[in-house]
């Protein structure tokens, strides 16, 4: 009997002509699902005739009450060797298999910056404003010679950070892990905690979530930021305490934010960051281009085939 291969957190129902899928035909039959995710009934019974699925990282959540409710389940492939929505443990002990992807590297710094120079320049006000047969609305900020701040100098964080040298902008840096050697090696200069909120002029998160890291961007971090200053975060949303970043902007002690990521995406219909005037919003598509959705499914689908051969490869644990 041929196996049953869903595809899902397909939002943008993309995921079909990204790659071709025919050369699973002789292992199963793919279904390409575009729901959002529901809570562990829906998904239930949305998933439950599936063998495989394919998920997007940290779009539907995996816990093990889910995964006890998917007896047919034998494979999970993920986007990226990382993710978080997925409780690996629960999966080794059902005798699911998780396999990943590598990841493309530029797509996320490349958002980053865009989300920078949209909000430094006023870009969509001029452009809504040019639309609506207005001319110069708005005077736009400056990057030459202010400081870029960096919360988590990893390989996304790396790349961010060049991109300020570029055009020119002095380079801090700090993370729990972080070193001044590691900092130097990159040209950036190494600083403390409280330094790296204080001196930014605009300060950009790129850590990994996880217990020490999330709500890290808190009350009192926000509070240490100028009035001037910009936060962006194209990492993940509960790094950053949501309730005071919307209290800060909504008191002006903080002149924006850029933001990718939210602690509940999709983000609800009438949530603050939807309406906010100094807060400019994009829907999680730092990872969303043509170049890693096709290293993901390429991936997803040698995943499947190694698999389907008693050979699983790039297995997460």
């Amino acid at each position: 009997m041929a196996v049953q291969i869903a595809v899902i957190d397909d939002w943008q129902d993309v995921a079909r002509d990204v790659m071709d899928w025919s050369v699973l035909e002789h292992i199963g039959q793919v279904s390409f699902i575009h729901d959002y995710p529901a809570d562990n009934d829906t998904l239930a019974a949305r998933l439950g005739e599936f063998e495989v699925i394919c998920v997007m990282r940290e779009r539907t959540r995996f816990d093990e009450d889910l995964l006890r409710r998917l007896p047919k389940l034998k494979l999970l492939a993920t986007g990226s060797m990382r993710n978080a929505a997925l409780d690996l443990k629960a999966a080794a002990a059902l005798g699911i298999h998780v396999c990943g992807t590598d990841s493309y590297k530029h797509a996320a710094p490349e958002l980053t910056w865009a989300l920078i120079m949209a909000a430094t320049r006023n870009l969509v006000v001029e452009a809504n404003a040019l639309r609506a047969g207005l001319w110069q609305q708005s005077l736009g900020g400056d990057l030459h010679g202010k400081t870029l701040a960096i919360l988590g100098l990893g390989s996304i964080g790396t790349r961010v950070a060049r991109f300020g040298q570029v055009f020119g902008m002095r380079v801090i840096a700090w993370s729990e892990n972080l070193t001044a050697e590691r900092a130097a090696e990159v040209g950036v200069t190494y600083v403390s905690k409280q330094e790296l909120f204080e001196q930014a002029d605009v300060l950009s998160v790129h850590l990994v979530l996880s217990d020490r890291s999330r709500g890290l961007v808190d009350a009192q971090a926000l509070d240490w930021m100028k009035p001037s200053a910009l936060l962006v975060n194209t990492a993940r949303g509960p790094i950053v305490d949501e309730a005071a970043l919307i209290k800060a902007l909504q008191k002006r002690r903080l002149a924006g934010a850029a933001l990718d990521v939210f602690e509940q995406e999709p983000l609800s219909p009438h949530h603050p960051f939807r309406t906010l005037e100094n807060v400019l919003a994009t829907p999680h598509v730092g990872y969303v281009s043509q170049q890693n959705y096709h290293q993901f499914f390429s991936q997803m689908i040698e995943d499947i085939q190694a698999w389907s051969a008693g050979e699983p490869i790039r297995l997460l644990s």
